[in-house]
């Protein structure tokens, strides 16, 4: 016998657990001298005595115990296996890795991830928030299977697709007097300080840029790392915000459409490959494009 298989374990196991042979046969249905040949071949494998007989019956050695704890270890990993393909017959099944920025992540994923769980519960689904410049690196790298961005220059050798759109407006503090209008540029408001998101946020690159074409800055009062705490520093009064339309309305924040054409952004779905992708990978890529 040179392994150990997984009958003789589990008999082992029966042994120990019951506290006789005789005992442990007859809850195994098998013959009480073929266990005892088991328990034999397994001392024998591993050079080392694993029962010791009382006049109560047997008991686990230190041997025996520390393989009682190891054998439970490596029986449950079995049935864990057993457990993980039967998955693929009743359906897709496997890990897909998503990194996708927090405009997607709180506007259209959820729901989007949640109607594709429904139909593939098997497929377990890794999401890590990133800025748009992270994620089509980390698609490029590997370090994902999907990526969802902002459209921008990149430069990677990624494949892309459309997802989603949304609009970005002006946010301003409950009562403001720019409340009152119907639209307005971003260069119009300039002279107000901002509550702004990271620098490598698209939408803080796309106020950068707009600003310095037109040789001026944007005043930043505070700089926060998500939209929840946007939205709570222009609500106290401390300034002006940018964000999807969308999230302002989650909110309850009064917003102005902005007039300039970065305002109106697309986002879109990343892959390295369609040809290297999993199945699994595949069939979300599908779901979220025709959302």
């Amino acid at each position: 016998m040179q392994t150990l298989d997984p009958l003789s374990l589990r008999l082992f196991l029966a042994v120990v657990d019951a506290g006789t042979i005789a005992a442990a046969a007859q809850r195994e249905h098998i013959a009480a001298a073929a266990v005892s040949r088991r328990i034999s071949e397994i001392e024998s494998s591993i050079g080392v005595r694993l029962l010791r007989r009382t006049n109560k019956g047997v008991v686990a050695t230190e041997a025996g115990e520390r393989l009682r704890t190891l054998a439970h270890r490596a029986l449950h990993q079995i049935d864990d296996i057993v457990v993980q393909m039967r998955e693929y017959s009743g359906g897709t099944s496997g890990v897909v890795r998503i990194v996708a920025n927090v405009s997607s992540i709180v506007q259209f994923l959820p729901r989007d991830l949640q109607s594709f769980a429904v139909l593939h519960p098997h497929v377990r689904i890794e999401l890590d928030e990133k800025p748009s410049v992270h994620v089509v690196r980390a698609v490029a790298g590997n370090a994902a299977d999907i990526g969802i961005f902002t459209s921008l220059p990149h430069g990677y050798a990624i494949h892309t697709m459309p997802y989603r759109e949304d609009h970005l407006v002006l946010v301003a503090p409950p009562g403001h007097a720019l409340l009152q209008r119907q639209a307005t540029a971003f260069a119009d408001v300039l002279e107000h300080e901002f509550i702004t998101l990271p620098v490598d946020a698209a939408i803080t690159l796309s106020l950068t840029r707009a600003s310095n074409e037109i040789g001026r800055s944007v005043r930043v009062r505070m700089q926060v790392s998500s939209y929840d705490a946007q939205c709570l520093m222009i609500e106290a009064g401390l300034g002006f915000g940018v964000m999807p339309e969308a999230v302002a309305r989650q909110h309850g924040l009064g917003f102005v459409p902005l007039t300039d054409t970065w305002a109106m952004r697309e986002l879109l779905i990343a892959i390295r490959s369609p040809d290297a992708l999993p199945e699994a990978c595949r069939k979300l890529v599908a779901h979220l494009a025709r959302a």
